[in-house]
Formats: structure tokens, C-alpha cells, sequence
């Protein structure tokens, strides 16, 4: 199904006016973002991502509205998986916490561009062989198993291959200077140490657009759907890391919960051609087993407490960890 042209543009118009509002308008001073502001921003673009829902709803009916819901309520709680990782890279580089939200905003903003480039591709290699849908949900089946059964691994940000390749190639100076992304020293442009965080970021979304877009797949194959489901999932991720950087490690039942719903959508994918799980029951299974893992993470957290990891709170002009030779 071709989406009208002008409902791409209005979308697309619409994510860069709200974008340009909070960058000019909200974010032209460098600050860490309170809770309650967090808060509030997650409400925002929750409700915003509920309110194209029902424009949805009313421009193509229920069917659609409901395949964006389930899409944006997987990709939505596949993202919090991004908060683990961007903790552990803001803790590593000692990013200043009022340059945090900065690096978020420019790295969404790229990561918006390669979703759509990747969503592109999908969809293109779906159409031409029938079969890409089989490979994505025996994909997904195996991540979801590995997902569960895997043990923890522990990111070692400081043997990135990327990440030494840059420092090897590119000139990048010891300190931070403010929330410039590259610095003039001495007649020398300088890649400044937010300039490396900014790329783990990129890496860290591509790879977990891997299991993402696949699994929107799995919900529609309306590219629109598939497009504007992710793109409104990421809006929110920047004010849902504030809110949740410090308490998400509490969540012990999240991983299994996300190995699961892949594992659902990977074995809906694969029984496509025999039987046919519908929208709304989709909805419901990813739903129940969100609410399930919120609910017994709650409950054994008071037998079993965590210690939270606050957002950094570096001095501005500390020198980071960045010798990553």
C-alpha cells in the first residue's frame, strides 16, 4: 500500500518544526534536564506519538492505527535497551551533564536520516524477495532466544574498532571545550571528545536498529507505518533517557520481556503464510508481557535494590577518559 505523498511531507515537516522548536527554543542553554522536565517532555511526545495515532486512525482507519500503536509500543520498548548502552558511554567519557541532552538531540537527528535509509532498503529487499520476511523472523527468533538465554556482556567502549580508527585518523583533542563538537587550537581544527561520543551513539542506534526495523516488519509492511512509528519511538528517547538514566539498571525483567516480544514477532513472521496473528492480538501480547516485566521488576527490587547510576556530573572542563589507543 503507497501512502499519498502529501501525508510523507506533512510528517516529515511536522518532526522538523517540533525539532527546531526544542533545539532554538527550549535547549539554547546548555542544561541538564530535571526530572520533572524529563517528565514532562516524555509526556509530550508520548501524547504527540498518540495524537498522530489518531490522526492516523481517522485518515486510514483502525487497521493502520493499530499497526502503528503495536509498532511504536515495540520500538518504543526496544529503545530503552538504548539507555544501558548510553550510560555506560557518558560514564566512560565523563560527559558533562549539560552537554548530554546536546549529543542526544544531534544524534537522534542522524539517527532519524539512517532509519529512514535502512527502512528504505528493507522495504525495497521485502518487495523484491518474498522470502526477506522468512529471514527476518527466523532473525529475530534467534535474537530473542539468544536474547534470553545469553549472558551480560560488558560493553568495552575502549576497544571500539570505530572509535580508534578516528582517534588514529582525526586529530582530537584531551579536554572538553564547552559543547562544541570540534575546537581551532594553535591554527588546528580538533574533534573534541563529544565529537566521540556522538559517533557511539550512532553505532549504538544502528545496531539496535537491526532488531528493530525487522521487527516493525513483523507488525506491517506499510512503509509509512513502519517509517513514522520509529521516527516517533526516537523522538521520545532523549527526555525517556533523563527520566530513566539513573533507575533503568532496576528493570532487571526488561531484557527477557524484549527477548520475548522478539521471539513472538520472529515466530508471527515465519507462520505469515499458515496462520495469521491479527494487529490487535499482537498489541496485546506485547503489551501484557511490557506490563508483566515492569510489574515483578517493581517487585523484586525492594529484596533485591540496585544502585542507581546518576546521570554524570562532571565539571564542563574535566579532561575525559579518551586515550582509547
Amino acid at each position: 500500500m503507497h501512502t499519498n505523498l502529501s501525508f510523507w511531507i506533512a510528517f516529515n515537516f511536522g518532526v522538523l518544526c517540533v525539532l527546531a522548536i526544542d533545539l532554538f527554543g527550549f535547549q539554547r542553554r546548555a542544561h541538564a534536564p530535571s526530572t520533572k522536565e524529563a517528565a514532562i517532555w516524555t509526556a509530550v511526545w508520548v501524547a504527540l506519538s498518540l495524537g498522530f495515532n489518531a490522526l492516523i486512525w481517522y485518515w486510514e482507519g483502525h487497521a493502520k492505527a493499530l499497526e502503528f500503536l503495536t509498532g511504536y509500543l515495540v520500538e518504543y520498548s526496544l529503545s530503552v535497551d538504548n539507555i544501558f548502552v548510553f550510560v555506560l558511554v557518558f560514564s566512560y567519557f565523563a560527559v558533562p551533564a549539560a552537554y548530554q541532552h546536546r549529543v542526544l538531540f544531534w544524534g537522534i537527528l542522524s539517527a532519524l536520516i539512517l532509519r529512514g535509509v535502512m527502512i528504505g532498503l528493507g522495504v525495497a529487499f521485502v518487495e523484491a524477495f518474498h522470502l526477506a520476511l522468512y529471514l527476518f523472523g527466523v532473525f529475530l527468533l534467534f535474537t530473542g532466544i539468544k536474547m534470553f538465554f545469553g549472558r551480560k556482556k560488558v560493553v568495552d567502549i575502549a576497544r571500539n574498532p570505530l572509535i580508534r580508527l578516528v582517534r588514529r585518523l582525526l586529530p582530537v583533542s584531551d579536554s572538553y571545550h564547552g559543547p562544541r563538537f570540534t575546537v581551532l587550537c594553535e591554527g588546528r581544527r580538533l574533534l573534541t571528545p563529544l565529537t566521540l561520543v556522538l559517533i557511539m551513539i550512532e553505532i549504538t542506534d544502528v545496531l539496535f536498529a537491526l532488531d528493530s526495523i525487522p521487527a516493525t516488519f513483523g507488525i506491517t509492511r506499510d512503509p509509512f507505518i513502519v517509517y513514522t512509528s520509529n521516527v516517533c519511538a526516537i523522538l521520545g528517547l532523549r527526555s525517556l533517557y533523563f527520566l530513566l538514566a539513573g533507575v533503568v539498571h532496576k528493570f532487571v525483567y526488561l531484557k527477557p520481556a524484549l527477548a520475548i516480544i522478539l521471539s513472538f514477532i520472529g515466530a508471527k513472521m515465519l507462520l505469515a503464510d499458515v496462520y495469521h496473528i491479527p494487529t490487535a492480538a499482537s498489541l496485546g501480547v506485547v503489551g501484557l508481557v511490557l506490563l508483566a516485566a515492569i510489574g515483578l521488576s517493581l517487585l523484586v527490587n525492594p529484596q533485591h535494590p540496585v544502585t542507581e547510576e546518576p546521570v554524570t556530573e562532571t565539571d564542563p572542563h574535566s579532561s575525559p577518559v579518551t586515550n582509547l589507543r
